[in-house]
Formats: C-alpha cells, sequence, structure tokens
C-alpha cells in the first residue's frame, strides 16, 4: 500500500520538525520511531518521549486509504537527507515493512504496530489560554533559557516558570547562582497562574518556533500545557513543584548603578576568561568612581587584567563573578547597552537594559 508519494523536501520538513524529541536509547524501543498515520491525502508525523509530543501534517498522501504505522526517526531522516533533492519520492508498507524509493534507490526498513505506540493522553479542559505571536513567545524563552538549571537534585529548577498574571505573561529561569526575568505585555487578562515547563520543552520550542506574526496558542492545564501553531501541536507535562519566589531574588534600591557598553564590557570579559581555569571560572571587578577594573589569575600564576572607563560616581566596589554568568547574558542580549546595580561585594548584582523594566538578570557574587 502507498502511504506518500512527493518531493523529498516536502517529505523532509514534517520529519525534522517531530524528530528532536525522538531517544536514541530508549528502555520502549517503539519511542525510538515515529508514528505515521494516514488518512487520504493528509498525513500526520507524531513523536514522544512520553513527556513531550509533537505532531504535525502533511497533505501529501497517495490514495484514500485508512491506514498507520511506526517507523525508525533517524533512519528514515538520514536516508531522506542523503536522498538526491531531484525526483520523486514513495513510501510502501507491504507486510510490515517500510519501503522508501527515489529514482534507483530503494530502502526498506522494519516497523511496529501503530497500536502499540503510547502516545500522550491529552488533558481533558484547560485552565488558561493564552495567545501570542510567535516570535514573542520565542523572544520570551530566549531572554531566560540560559539560566535553567541542567539535571539539578532540585527538579523544579531544570525547567522555565512561566507565569500568567493581570496582562502580562512572564518568564523566569533560575539555577540558583543566576536568575533571568522577562515579561510581555499582552491584550488579553489573566488570573494569576504560574506553571513550570520542561527545559527540553523549551529548547525544542526555541527550535521549533519562528521569527514571525503569525500565532501561537498555549493551553494551560493542570499538569499539562498544549502549543499549536502553524501545522504543530507539541504537548507537554509539566514540572511539578514550588518555584523560588523571584520578587524576592530580584533586588530593589541599589545606589551604585552605571551603564556601559555591552560589547565593550563583553570582549573586555571574554580576554579576562582566557586566564581562567576550567574549573575555577571566577573574575574579580572592582568598581571605583570613572572605573571597572576586570582582572583573572589561575594556578599557573598567569594574570589578566582589563580597565574600562564609567560614567560612575558610587561607592568603591570589590566584587567576584562567575564569568561565564556574564558572558551568557551579554552574548544573549542584542541592546547596545546595559545597566550595572551593585550593593556590596557580598550582594547580588542586577543587570538590565537601560529604561526598559521589562528584562532583569541576577548574579549571584564569587568569593575570589
Amino acid at each position: 500500500m502507498q502511504l506518500v508519494k512527493t518531493t523529498r523536501d516536502t517529505l523532509l520538513r514534517p520529519l525534522q520538525i517531530v524528530s528532536g524529541i525522538v531517544e536514541r536509547r530508549h528502555t520502549m524501543p517503539i519511542l525510538a520511531n515515529i508514528l505515521i498515520r494516514k488518512e487520504g491525502e493528509s498525513v500526520s508525523f507524531l513523536s514522544t518521549d512520553t513527556e513531550v509530543q509533537i505532531t504535525t501534517h502533511a497533505d501529501i498522501g497517495s490514495g484514500a486509504d485508512v491506514t498507520g504505522t511506526t517507523v525508525a526517526a533517524r533512519k528514515l531522516l538520514d536516508i531522506l537527507r542523503a536522498l538526491p533533492e531531484a525526483g520523486d519520492v514513495t513510501m510502501t508498507l507491504v507486510n510490515k515493512r517500510l519501503t522508501v524509493q527515489t529514482g534507483k534507490s530503494r530502502f526498506a526498513l522494519q516497523t511496529l504496530a501503530a497500536e502499540e505506540f503510547p502516545t500522550v493522553q491529552q488533558a481533558d479542559s484547560y485552565n488558561a489560554t493564552v495567545t501570542l505571536p510567535q516570535k514573542t513567545l520565542k523572544h520570551l524563552f530566549n531572554m531566560v533559557h540560559f539560566s535553567m538549571a541542567q539535571q539539578d537534585i532540585r527538579y523544579y529548577l531544570n525547567g522555565l516558570l512561566l507565569v500568567l498574571d493581570g496582562n502580562n505573561v512572564i518568564a523566569v529561569a533560575t539555577d540558583g547562582h543566576r536568575l533571568a526575568f522577562c515579561q510581555v505585555e499582552t491584550e488579553q487578562r489573566f488570573e494569576r497562574q504560574e506553571v513550570i515547563i520542561p527545559r527540553k520543552t523549551i529548547i525544542e520550542l526555541q527550535r521549533l518556533l519562528e521569527e514571525n506574526d503569525d500565532t501561537v496558542q498555549l493551553d494551560i492545564a493542570a499538569n499539562q500545557v498544549k502549543l499549536t501553531f502553524a501545522d504543530i501541536e507539541l504537548i507537554s507535562k509539566l514540572v511539578e513543584g514550588k518555584f523560588p519566589d523571584y520578587t524576592r531574588v530580584i533586588p530593589k534600591g541599589y545606589h551604585n548603578e552605571f551603564t556601559i557598553g555591552r560589547d565593550e564590557l563583553l570582549r573586555s570579559l571574554q580576554r579576562a576568561a582566557i586566564m581562567t581555569s576550567d574549573k575555577f571560572k571566577g573574575v574579580r571587578c572592582i568598581i571605583t568612581p570613572g572605573s571597572m577594573k576586570i582582572s583573572s589569575t589561575n594556578a599557573d600564576q598567569e594574570e589578566a587584567v582589563e580597565e574600562l572607563e564609567i560614567d560612575y560616581g558610587g561607592d568603591s566596589v570589590d566584587i567576584g563573578f562567575n564569568v561565564t554568568y556574564l558572558l551568557d547574558v551579554l552574548n544573549n542580549l542584542k541592546c547596545d547597552y546595559v545597566n550595572i546595580a551593585l550593593g556590596d561585594s557580598n550582594s547580588s548584582a542586577l543587570i538590565s537594559i537601560p529604561d526598559n523594566a521589562d528584562f532583569k538578570y541576577v548574579v549571584m557574587p564569587m568569593r575570589i
């Protein structure tokens, strides 16, 4: 039975969309497969790791039959990438084998039954619905994603906190050493609600969301979030747990602050980072009226010193930071200048964008 007849690129696109979450090694071998369902011309492609599920559709079906199967995602993707761009590709299902053919190339792949594929159960009802342009949601995630923890025992930090509050949608991420906060204002109004979206889901969404004004709809349930955009539906379980109170972490009322060119500071920190060791990424910053001095040393007694002129008339502050945390935020921002506010050498620093209250980055000091 012929399932699909189309060009290589038309078939490649939906496969690339769903294959990102497929695990190479899994306790259930079928999860290395994707589920392909055909109803006449409409063909759906679905993948899941039991936590996240992605579905997309394409009108590339051949014949009026209704059928389904599952096949190894990576093998099928690798085959299609290796095929020449010209010419039609057909996929045929016969005796539990999926045959991919174009020109004089033919590949026969083993399949597993569609009925055995464990799809994620969709929530019966959703508490809130948010509609945003894709580029707005992508911006929210991009501004905070680098602060998410990785494999932290405090599992609620291995994700991103999404908050609906009034007419604001807020994203917050922290690994316990730094915290990033970003918010956007919408024309919708929400009752306050907080959910933690897993790290893997956020990274996948950053890959899938486009920089355009097409809308994405978020439906939020007690233990699940569903995002629908373009011809993609993504369902993800939420992380259970209590996220830290970010409003208490963000410092207020600092008087020692100055504005500095983002690129200038970034280049100085990159140079200073060369002299740090792999285990100890500390840089020392001495801020005095008119000057910011950045220095680093390593176990071989090597040293780097950078001095920058700044418009600053506050107290002298001698403070250390993990340089990676500073480089992460400066590399991620697109503005020309950043604002840095300090308390003393034992207090967190607050990095923000001048005349913009929608983004804040808090980084804890490090003992040098």
